[in-house]
């Protein structure tokens, strides 16, 4: 009987530990879209690379919404989405 006892409070720690590195790695990587998208707000993306930016701006969006539904591994893949977004067009600003 202990060592069920054991297993469980192990398998609750491990749990609760693993479900808060999803949370601090998922806003880490929102902080990391949200500073791309600025910076390419701010070299004139909008205009420049639209769909790159409207990209990065709906994937930053939809990240925040997992988020804040408590759903750190999707709002984890839809903000490393943004990002990849937000470099592609910084990229093409860049060459423009």
């Amino acid at each position: 009987m202990k060592r069920i006892g054991a297993f469980l409070l192990v398998l609750v720690f491990f749990s609760f530990s693993l479900s808060g590195c999803y949370y601090f790695s998922a806003k880490n990587q929102i902080k990391t879209a949200e500073r791309l998208v600025s910076d390419l707000k701010a070299q004139g993306g909008e205009q420049k690379v639209p769909y790159e930016y409207c990209s990065a701006e709906s994937f930053l969006n939809m990240a925040r919404g997992e988020f804040d539904s408590n759903d750190y591994s999707h709002s984890k893949g839809f903000s490393s989405r943004s990002i990849a977004a937000a470099q592609a067009g910084l990229a093409e600003v860049k060459k423009k």
